[in-house]
């Protein structure tokens, strides 16, 4: 239970007081302190002030005086703190064996908040007529590290890919290769998704731009699409099925993969829709308008100012809503399954199976994709749709919270960062548009990383061969950018700077991949394996203690991350460990210090920080580079 151990015993000793006392119902913390607070701190005062008429200060004294006669093994006293706060000062002998110990074992930070039930993480779900870039990375990025905490806290995790292959966007692109005569094979040397969003897509927005008569080959296009019978719809096919797998390459070189592709072309053409809109009338979720500007419209009621939502046209046609509520209702297993399964032509990198939604009559092949919960990673401009469909899902389960938007705000890139990349800028930061071609792909970022990378670990070990130069540089890179997109607050702007994020000091991946490194090298050099066989006593320094204790942490800060889908608890985690460990190597020598026990308890130490920190970094889907 690591550091957790002992705010349990706390928290039972003080609520065994409590009883003893005749109160009840009183709903109190006990957290790691802040500096001058002990080890532990707890606000019962505070919460018992009004009822026993006293000041938290003089209620800290007495529970301190009481917590003096309760049975404790890893408190050693209790104090009250002159601002009410309660403080423990924990007995870091018996501690310190406790967590690292258990820093040791596979199960190491796993927390058991999900039971085993499930859960769908949908992320990516990016148009497929362009390549990834840097700000389909946030979402990407967001989504997988969420998957990989909540697996961390026991639960059963479905990774879902929408694949948008039906909309105005991929009629653009059709567009552009059936009416404007674009080749279908890109210039050499150029992927066919970067193709596709660079030439094709941006090109052929301008002629509509240039020419607002092409509108009607377009909305004909679109029609066209709905149809899977028809030859624009299997040309479609073709020319998004290309496109996905250009966009499944970045993602798996990011580290990123997935459990099933759903492609939006299906999910029309399943007969989804008609269940479900039977459902909302049956259930009066929606409503059909007599008069106004909606008259002949069904409609779903706005809350309070907000407008009411057309799902269904007056001339009967279905609004793109009307897609998405189709696909969260199947996520939650509401509807009956229509899909047969096939695995995907390409294999993932980390050998786990692709599946992919098919309407196609073949062999049979049942799999359940669906869960008790949904966790959605979109970004906050559909707040307001994401809202709607919550809702829904919410009344068709019953359970309030079954239906979960993870949203997050933009990328934008520093005015030095786009200038590096070519894009022009006012001396902001620049924002993108895959419409107008002002982005980056996420492919020419990682590039341009991992050449710096490259050159700067040639300077630093030119003994280094290539290949492992080449693994340390695609590490780094990989880190570099899943760290910036997850280390801020969802609901804050991302400026992404190339420099800052490759600095090997400060808050960037780098620094913690190197913190690990340098870990690393004191184990080699020391010549031995080590083991939890050690005197723990003598781990007693400040330095030593502090990182002891930011170890034990990292089970909390899982279940903290869990909880409130969080990525960046676990990023501010690593940073934390990495910056007290730095703190540990600069003030305590490991070797060569004449006294092998302590030379042992140090290495022990070391080897534990280690071992947290790659499991930590792993949560980040970041790899943990022994040399750098």
């Amino acid at each position: 239970m690591t550091f957790k151990s002992i705010l349990d015993e706390i928290e039972n000793n003080l609520n065994k007081i409590l009883s003893d006392l005749s109160i009840s119902d009183v709903m109190f913390s006990v957290e790691p302190a802040k500096p001058g607070f002990g080890d532990v701190s707890s606000n019962v005062s505070f919460l018992l002030a009004k009822q026993l008429k006293k000041s938290p200060k003089e209620i800290a004294e007495i529970l301190s005086s009481k917590y003096s006669d309760c049975t404790s093994m890893l408190v050693l006293k209790s104090e009250a703190h002159p601002s009410g706060y309660l403080n423990f000062f924990a007995n870091w002998d018996k501690l310190n064996q406790l967590i690292l110990s258990e820093s040791y074992l596979d199960t190491c930070g796993d927390v058991e908040i999900g039971n085993g039930s499930s859960v769908v993480v949908e992320h990516t779900s990016v148009n497929p007529n362009k390549a990834l870039h840097i700000g389909h990375i946030r979402n990407i990025i967001i989504g997988d590290t969420v998957s990989r905490i909540l697996k961390k806290a026991d639960y059963k995790v479905n990774v879902l890919n929408y694949i948008d292959d039906s909309g105005l966007q991929v009629a653009d692109i059709i567009v552009g290769f059936k009416h404007f005569g674009y080749a279908q094979e890109p210039p050499d040397g150029k992927k066919f998704d970067h193709y596709c969003g660079d030439d094709v897509y941006v090109k052929t927005t301008e002629k509509y731009e240039q020419d607002s008569s092409l509108e009607e080959i377009r909305k004909n296009v679109l029609k066209e699409l709905e149809d899977g019978d028809s030859e624009t719809a299997k040309f479609g096919d073709k020319i998004t099925r290309r496109v996905l797998a250009g966009q499944l390459e970045t993602c798996w070189n990011f580290g990123v993969t997935y459990d099933c592709l759903n492609f939006e072309s299906q999910i029309i053409r399943s007969g989804l829709w008609d269940e479900i809109f039977e459902k909302l009338k049956e259930m009066n979720l929606i409503e059909f308008e007599n008069e106004g500007k909606n008259n002949g419209c069904w409609v779903i009621r706005g809350d309070g100012k907000e407008e009411d939502k057309v799902i269904v046209r007056s001339n009967g046609t279905a609004t793109y809503i009307a897609k998405d509520i189709p696909y969260a209702a199947w996520k939650l297993g509401l509807i009956k399954d229509p899909f047969n399964y096939e695995k995907y032509e390409k294999e993932q990198p980390n050998s786990r199976v692709l599946w992919q939604t098919t309407l196609k009559n073949t062999e049979k092949i049942s799999k359940d994709f669906t869960a008790e919960k949904v966790v959605t990673v979109i970004d906050s401009r559909q707040a307001r749709l994401q809202k709607i469909i919550t809702g829904l899902m919410g009344k068709f389960k019953s359970v309030p919270d079954a239906y979960n938007h993870l949203g997050y705000e933009s990328v934008t890139l520093s005015s030095d960062t786009a200038k590096t990349l070519g894009l022009e800028t006012d001396g902001k930061q620049a924002q993108m548009s895959g419409r107008k071609g002002l982005y980056v792909s996420a492919d020419s970022v990682y590039n341009i990383l991992k050449e710096k990378t490259k050159e700067e670990t040639k300077r630093r070990h030119p003994e280094m061969d290539d290949s492992e130069i080449e693994t340390i540089a695609h590490s780094v890179s990989v880190g570099t950018i899943r760290y910036e997109m997850i280390k801020q607050d969802l609901d804050k702007i991302i400026t992404f700077d190339l420099t800052k994020s490759l600095s090997l000091e400060g808050d960037t991946s780098p620094y913690i991949q190197y913190t690990h490194a340098r870990a690393s090298r004191i184990l080699e050099k020391s010549g031995r394996i080590p083991t939890i066989n050690v005197d723990f006593t003598l781990l007693n320094e400040k330095s030593e203690l502090d990182l002891i204790k930011n170890i034990g942490l990292f089970n909390l800060q899982v279940r903290d991350a869990a909880k409130n889908l969080s990525p960046k608890v676990i990023a501010r985690y690593c940073y934390d460990l990495a910056v007290s460990f730095n703190s540990f190597y600069e003030k305590s020598k490991v070797l060569e210090l004449g006294d092998v026990e302590l030379e042992n308890s140090r290495l022990c130490l070391v080897n534990s920080f280690k071992i947290v920190l790659e499991k930590a970094l792993d949560l980040l889907g970041i790899q943990s580079p022994d040399r750098m």
